[in-house]
């Protein structure tokens, strides 16, 4: 199996992208085999080679890569420069203004969210869990991209894989706040569908549903592909979500 899935949309318009999977790399046991998350507990030299695995199965040099510690919040950080973000520095978004870097998220249930602006070559790469979402993180970062000049109709996204309505049992209050937000197709009872409410906030943010496609699954659904932090109860790897800028 590939180090990572890939979108068709952003594909289509040349962006070396791509959403990680669990094999290919060289962690052992609940973190089998590319876990992608330092803070797992697994050993730190093999999420380090993992790292380098997937950059070079990419096609760009791992110091290209940029991350910061996700919160579950709704910052977007810019990297107007080639200098990374700096130790420490929070945020669930992260926008590439210049060329040549690759910004990624980290998941193992949450959405994944990759942005591109053809046009200007701009990038961006989003985590957006139940408090994500309910904060509005991917329509923020739409937002962001259109004040550095990327207009919302002029993007391409690409939602990756994540916890499916399927398995994302959530409390009432949770479902129906999200309900009473965007309307009854977002949950079915207590079973919340996040990759529908990050749709819902693309196509609100003005993305045109053509320029939007889903990769994968359900990471709860199938062990053998995927990470998932409710399924293994928290002790599991995580995937890497990334994009290079143009």
């Amino acid at each position: 199996m590939e180090e990572f899935l890939r979108s068709e949309r952003l594909a289509e318009e040349g962006f070396v992208h791509g959403f990680s999977t669990r094999s290919g790399g060289v962690s052992r046991g609940p973190f089998a085999s590319l876990n992608l998350g330092p803070a797992t507990g697994d050993d730190p030299a093999a999420v380090e080679e993992n790292h380098r695995r997937l950059a070079d199965a990419a096609g760009f040099p791992r110091a290209d890569l940029r991350l910061v510690h996700q919160v579950h919040g709704d910052r977007v950080i810019r990297l107007d420069g080639r200098e990374p973000p700096p130790p420490g520095a929070e945020g669930d978004a992260l926008l590439a203004a210049v060329p040549g870097l690759a910004p990624a998220v980290r998941t193992a249930d949450c959405v994944p969210i990759l942005l591109a602006h053809p046009r200007s070559g701009m990038v961006a790469a989003v985590h957006a869990g139940w408090r994500g979402a309910r904060l509005r993180i991917a329509a923020a970062t739409v937002a962001e991209l259109a004040a550095a000049g990327a207009a919302p109709a002029e993007l391409v996204a690409s939602v990756g894989p994540a916890i499916g309505r399927c398995c994302y049992e959530v409390s009432p209050e949770l479902a129906e706040g999200f309900v009473a937000t965007y309307g009854a197709g977002v949950a079915d009872g207590r079973r919340l569908d996040l990759r529908e409410v990050v749709r819902l906030q693309l196509a609100g943010a003005g993305i045109p549903a053509a320029a939007v496609d889903f990769v994968g699954g359900c990471t709860a659904c199938d062990p053998a592909t995927y990470f998932s932090h409710r399924r293994d109860e928290g002790r599991t790897g995580r995937h890497l979500s990334f994009i290079r800028s143009a």
